[in-house]
């Protein structure tokens, strides 16, 4: 990155220590925090979609849109993750890709399916073949935003499910007997009630997302776990910058990352916490009461 760095072999001391945090594999490793932050920042209003959608269909009074909603809460909560990952991501990914194929090539001839591989037309392939770097790398993150958010989404369908649940009935019988619609009652009581009762589980599942982000290597991102191992382990001379293996300070600077990121959220998720239960009918609300707050 600098120019006194283009002989490694001159190079000695803090002088070496610093264009050997600076090449170009050090920057993607820096730039793998930042793809790690977006992904959260994206992935949790994601989820937390798929979540509300999924617990109002699973109260719903029509049976089909019911038990569409509970099936997508116990299959996607009963299936390991790391095996739903390896699993959705593949079908997903072999399924748009099988309906380009379908409109793009219809004079095709050969099978797709090939033993263990699964061949389309060039003109099929996401992204295509010819398409800068930059595309494959933002199909694949698009590719786990949506698995991210599918998966967590089911969870905390079921906290957002059990929160409605546990919203006094009788304040949504005080309602329908002001005249309130159903809907009034679900938009204007039922939702606003409904998260001092899911913010605890809805927090726990955010420190569950953060500790999940290393499986993105899975879905073909170069994540933070990633770059640590392959710049920590230890480096011959046939390297411009040999060393031995230092994974366990790359892996210290990770535990660091994380801790720093969980006392953050719970910093944060203790006030939204505190606000939401101010004047609510909660233990919570209740101690805020006596306290005098």
């Amino acid at each position: 990155m600098f120019s006194s760095c283009a002989d490694p072999a001159s190079l000695e001391g803090f002088a070496w220590l610093l264009c050997y945090l600076t090449t170009g594999k050090h920057i993607l490793f820096y730039w793998s925090f930042v793809v790690v932050l977006v992904l959260l920042a994206i992935t949790a209003p994601v989820a937390l979609t798929f979540g509300f959608f999924g617990a109002v269909a699973a109260r719903s009074q029509f049976a089909a849109l019911r038990w569409l909603g509970k099936t997508y809460i116990a299959m996607v909560r009963g299936v390991p993750d790391i095996a739903f990952f390896m699993f959705f991501v593949i079908a997903l990914d072999q399924s748009l890709e099988w309906i380009r194929h379908q409109v793009k090539c219809p004079e095709w001839t050969e099978p797709i399916r090939r033993g263990a591989d699964f061949v389309v037309c060039p003109e099929a392939k996401l992204p295509l073949s010819t398409s800068p770097q930059v595309w494959h790398e933002v199909y694949n993150f698009s590719l786990a935003v949506f698995t991210f958010g599918l998966v967590f989404g089911a969870f905390a369908a079921n906290v957002l499910y059990g929160a409605m649940r546990a919203v006094p009935k009788a304040q949504l019988e005080t309602a329908e007997a002001y005249g309130m619609t159903p809907r009034q009652i679900f938009r204007r009581v039922l939702v606003p009630q409904m998260w001092v009762y899911a913010l605890p589980g809805l927090s726990n599942l955010w420190m569950i997302l953060i500790k999940a982000t290393p499986l993105l290597f899975l879905l073909g991102v170069e994540d933070i776990v990633y770059w640590a191992r392959e710049l920590g382990g230890a480096k011959t001379s046939a390297y411009a910058y040999p060393h031995p293996d230092w994974r366990v300070w790359y892996f210290v600077g990770l535990l660091l990352f994380y801790l720093g990121m969980t006392k953050g959220s719970e910093v944060v998720l203790s006030r939204v916490t505190a606000r939401l239960s101010h004047g609510q009918a909660t233990l919570a609300g209740e101690a805020m009461r006596k306290a005098g707050r």
